[in-house]
């Protein structure tokens, strides 16, 4: 096995809570030296409820293993500190409100004018440049302007005691997930002409694009009463006799899945049944429809017999798990997709492990997360900085350790 795909790339982490640190976590798990820059206030993921040793959770899922320098960029030395690192830097992600870098002299025209190749990449809201940039965005807000929660409430309808969004942060993680691909798609051009370049990452525009039913809304084309394109993917939610919870995808609301559900179900004669002829008369049967479904599930002794029937129907069922009985699963365990990581306190937490297996790369091991600072003196002696220097910034709460 070679060295892991992003070894020896460095990268400068300015990134807070979540999009960011998403991003800069997948970095990390893929090879390389992740820096984050912390702020004597803290990153506000590490308040997320519950502590262990101090270190909060949901901190701990996006930022272990990244090496952890914490400063105030308000002393011209700490400034001075963080120019050495980005002088060094083949990559920055920063996820703050537009220009709020600039400010401190680290935008991206400021870091390119001492580091050309240099890639930047800026998530946030709405751009860095349009006539929104400067909204608050977090993600239940960018959800609700891009559409995604008027489709929940579309989903759930009267089933919802009151109206409200998904409990998920899609725009962030989404967002996180775009801004790799920017990193690695502006690292492959810098390979091929040796420029760097500014990446802006716009976590509305990420909502758009990652929703696949997003083009036949904006089309506006009559369907003559069938559901919008890929509003199959609507699912419901079935329980078998032992009680067992489970999800048959797809709607048999749309044309194509109401003939696989009648072959699953070996009922042909719900193909002739005049309630449901049309996309339009199903869905305004659905109760039937779905009460013949719960009659057939209910033949079934164990979930097994029954996915049998289902994949014969091109169909496929899921049990509806919480996480920890997922990862209880064999395939889990298969996969090593729960990974133990160091708790600072001689004990393990269980964690989300990679979602790549590289058939020609290793990828690091686990990393433990680093309390606020905790690598000051490390990165401090590596930029040449003596002990007096860094004594006197410890002094003047320039540098900031706290555990």
């Amino acid at each position: 096995m070679s060295a892991a795909p992003l070894e020896g790339l460095r990268v400068v982490d300015f990134t807070r809570v979540l999009a960011g640190p998403h991003c800069t976590k997948a970095l990390r798990d893929l090879g390389a030296d992740v820096t984050k820059i912390e702020p004597p206030a803290g990153d506000l993921g590490r308040v997320g409820l519950p502590h262990v040793n101090g270190i909060g959770l949901y901190y701990v899922q996006q930022n272990a293993g990244k090496r952890n320098l914490s400063l105030d960029l308000n002393y011209a030395e700490a400034r001075e500190i963080v120019a050495q690192l980005c002088r060094d830097a083949d990559v920055i992600v920063e996820n703050f409100r537009p220009g709020t870098l600039a400010r401190f002299g680290f935008g991206y025209n400021d870091v390119k004018a001492f580091n050309p190749r240099v890639v930047y990449v800026s998530l946030s809201g709405y751009g860095q440049s349009t006539s929104w940039k400067n909204r608050p965005a977090f993600a239940p807000t960018v959800q609700a302007e891009t559409g995604l929660t008027a489709i929940v409430q579309e989903h759930f309808g009267e089933a919802l005691s009151e109206p409200r969004g998904d409990s998920c942060s899609h725009a962030d993680v989404y967002t996180g997930l775009q801004g790799v691909i920017a990193v690695l798609a502006a690292l492959q051009h810098r390979n091929r002409t040796g420029e760097g370049q500014h990446v802006d990452v716009s976590m509305a525009a990420t909502m758009l694009s990652v929703n696949e039913r997003a083009g036949a809304m904006l089309s506006e084309i009559d369907t003559d009463g069938e559901p919008i394109a890929l509003s199959a993917n609507e699912s419901h939610i079935f329980e078998m006799a032992d009680g067992t919870r489970l999800t048959i995808a797809a709607s048999p609301i749309y044309s194509p899945m109401f003939t696989r559900y009648c072959a699953m179900m070996r009922r042909s004669d719900l193909l002739s049944d005049p309630r449901y002829a049309t996309a339009k008369l199903r869905r305004q049967n659905l109760a039937s429809l779905l009460a013949e479904v719960r009659a057939w599930l209910a033949t079934f002794d164990s979930l097994e017999q029954l996915q049998a029937q289902v994949s014969e129907a091109g169909l496929a069922v899921g049990r509806v798990r919480t996480v920890n009985e997922f990862a209880r699963s064999e395939w889990v365990r298969e996969w090593n997709a729960i990974v133990d990581v160091d708790d600072r306190g001689g004990g393990t937490l269980r964690m989300p492990g990679n979602p790549w297996i590289f058939s020609r790369s290793e990828l690091p091991p686990p990393g433990a997360p680093a309390f606020q600072g905790e690598h000051n003196e490390e990165i401090l002696k590596e930029l040449q900085i003596s002990e007096e220097a860094i004594q006197d910034f410890r002094h003047r709460s320039i540098v900031l350790s706290r555990r």
